[in-house]
């Protein structure tokens, strides 16, 4: 992997052409979370690449600064082993004000007024372009696709959402050299995942621009059927252009050796890895309910609940309601382990007997998570809304416990009869589990949509069709004033 200079320009000077001289595509990945981001976007992320790389052509992906995820999530180096050497890297000097810690740049109004100072900044924010946090990096991502291009013309733009400002970039560079763009929104726009329903209005600016940006999309990909439902839906227009591209797991990350021999007496362990990013009432239940299994069930009563992964971010990175539960918790057995590095995950998984799966949200959302607990072969207690994407996902798997939402009894019932699936499971049992994982490996479903988004992308015509008309990038400029894209970088 090499990295470009903040202008574009790649450090290696390579050529361009393939083995019999002709010029290989190219495809600018909008990809802010790439590694070593410690985000869970970053494995996605890295597979798309790979998997342009695979087929012959030169990614350039677009990120911020390593130092800027330090403030942030955090950073895993382990992450970059995988990323193909030949794939460019131009991290932006981007990062969120709001997550500087270091006073002596602080303005007077952050410092005497932070609740006004906020508030005004995501003001400023959204005034540039319609999201908050990262609507003053538009300026910059456009600058920066415009650079790409004219050094190593584009075939191809796919932009990778969240952050949504990314869909400004891919506008500026379709509107003033035609370049062909894909959308990879992951969780949607205008759904609210967490809560249900819609998140904006068609009307709303933010409404505006996801109308402009799918109307002349070549693809948009989403994680699962309900958010491609409501985009169909919403755009009847473009429901031939939506497809699922699920998450997936990784191979690496499932233990390659046989589960360990577990021992109530010594004690079980049961594991949660994943961003810890639930509300405190909804680890309480299971905290609650964890507690009160203990004591009801003998194969429970020396068992052990580890928690991994990310805590907050910022300051507030472990330091929240969240980590005074689990240390409150320790007298029965819960302990928090901070996050797992990528080369880690397997092991982590193979001193484990059991799962927990805590999700927020409920039918538009599945979480990468659900599909690697379900590889490790072991039982797996779910905590979260029945009617969830994870419970499709999940439907049929042999040591499944079900969902049963927030309650306690239920989640009660749940870890014991994890309990009883771990110290009665046959190696059929687990081989079926492995084998209800199989069509999830994230380089089989990550394969399968680069090739027929790179199809596409090559043989489509540049201008798509709206509601029968065809339109060209000229048609509807949405530019920007130079003091507009200028506001609010901070390196």
């Amino acid at each position: 992997m090499s990295t470009s200079s903040p202008n574009g320009r790649n450090s290696t000077g390579a050529d361009h052409r393939g083995h019999e001289g002709r010029a290989r595509p190219h495809l600018i990945y909008l990809a802010i979370g790439f590694p070593p981001a410690a985000k869970s976007c970053a494995y996605r992320m890295r597979e798309t690449a790979n998997q342009f790389r695979r087929i012959g052509w030169d990614v350039t992906v677009v990120t911020i600064a390593a130092a800027s995820w330090e403030r942030d999530s955090g950073l895993d180096y382990t992450l970059l082993e995988q990323v193909d050497p030949e794939i460019k890297v131009l991290e932006l000097p981007l990062a969120r004000e709001d997550l500087e810690t270091d006073i002596r740049k602080f303005s007077e109004e952050r410092a005497l007024r932070p609740a006004k100072w906020l508030t005004n900044l995501r003001k400023r924010e959204k005034k540039i372009f319609p999201e908050p946090v990262f609507g003053s990096w538009r300026g910059t991502l456009e600058r920066a696709v415009l650079d790409i291009h004219r050094q190593h013309p584009a075939d191809l733009l796919l932009a990778s959402c969240v952050p949504y400002v990314n869909l400004a970039a891919a506008w500026k560079l379709w509107e003033t050299y035609g370049v062909p763009y894909a959308v990879d929104f992951r969780d949607g726009w205008s759904i609210d995942v967490v809560n249900g329903g819609t998140a904006f209005p068609e009307d709303s600016e933010a409404g505006v621009w996801e109308r402009r940006i799918l109307d002349h999309c070549q693809s948009l990909w989403v994680v699962n059927d309900p958010i491609a439902e409501h985009y169909r839906e919403r755009y009847p227009h473009v429901a031939d252009r939506v497809h699922v591209v699920r998450n997936g797991y990784d191979k690496d990350s499932v233990p390659a050796i046989q589960p360990r021999r577990p021992d109530p007496e010594v004690g079980l362990t049961f594991g949660y890895l994943g961003t810890v990013n639930y509300t405190t009432q909804q680890l309480s239940v299971v905290l609650n309910a964890w507690r009160e299994a203990r004591k009801q069930d003998p194969l429970l009563r020396n068992a052990r609940f580890e928690i991994r992964g990310h805590i907050g971010a910022g300051a507030n990175r472990e330091a929240n309601g969240l980590t005074e539960l689990i240390r409150e918790a320790a007298v029965d057995g819960v302990s928090f382990g901070g996050p797992v590095r990528k080369a880690e995950v397997a092991e982590t998984y193979a001193g484990w007997d059991a799962l927990v799966l805590i999700l927020i949200g409920g039918r538009y959302v599945t979480s990468g998570k659900v599909y690697e607990y379900m590889a490790t072969g072991l039982p797996i207690v779910s905590v979260h809304e029945v009617d969830h994407d994870a419970s499709r996902v999940l439907d049929g798997h042999p040591l499944w416990t079900g969902a049963c939402g927030l309650d306690e009894l239920r989640l009660v019932d749940s870890f014991r009869s994890a309990a009883r699936m771990v110290v009665e499971a046959t190696e059929t049992e687990r081989a079926a589990v492995r084998a209800h994982a199989d069509p999830f490996t994230r380089e089989s479903l990550m394969r399968r949509a680069v090739e027929q988004l790179a199809e596409h992308a090559l043989a489509a015509p540049r201008d798509l069709p709206v509601n029968g008309a065809v339109v060209h990038p000229s048609a509807a400029s949405v530019t920007m004033d130079e003091t507009e894209r200028a506001g609010g970088v901070h390196a």
